[in-house]
């Protein structure tokens, strides 16, 4: 379901992006399924056409999502690779913190002040605020 919030301070092309890339990322949007057309989810949403088409050229931009020409807009296997990278990362963390002797409960602190500041977060990412909503629209690839 996407939830637009018109009284937000957020633009609602990025409330629209941080909701789609979430469904992505908890895989509520899996791989391979077929995102509504832009001219669709803006009119669902009661969006303009260029608000859905900027949210989603960011997703492209982020590999979250692929645009197949006339086929449509497609969620990207590029979801899981990220998924991987961001493991592999915690796990490097993990072995920092024991080498060094931190606390596991400080070390979490210290990653959740690192996501709350932004310093290890992509600049758009942001929290959203219900509006209008559409339940997950999707078709299979």
């Amino acid at each position: 379901m996407i939830v637009i919030d018109a009284a937000s301070p957020v633009p609602p092309f990025e409330q629209l992006r941080a909701q789609l890339a979430r469904q992505i990322q908890d895989r509520t949007l899996a791989v391979g399924a077929r995102l509504p057309t832009i001219r669709h989810l803006a009119a669902d949403l009661g969006l303009a056409a260029n608000t859905v088409g900027r949210a989603y050229r960011e997703l492209e931009e982020a590999g979250l999502i692929e645009t197949r020409g006339r086929a449509g807009s497609f969620v990207s296997a590029a979801g899981e690779e990220g998924r991987e990278r961001a493991r592999r990362a915690a796990a490097d963390y993990a072995a920092v913190i024991a080498s060094v002797g931190i606390d596991p409960a400080e070390a979490i602190r210290i990653v959740q002040a690192a996501l709350t500041s932004g310093a290890a977060a992509p600049a758009s990412s942001s929290e959203t605020r219900p509006r209008g909503h559409v339940a997950g629209r999707t078709s299979p690839a």
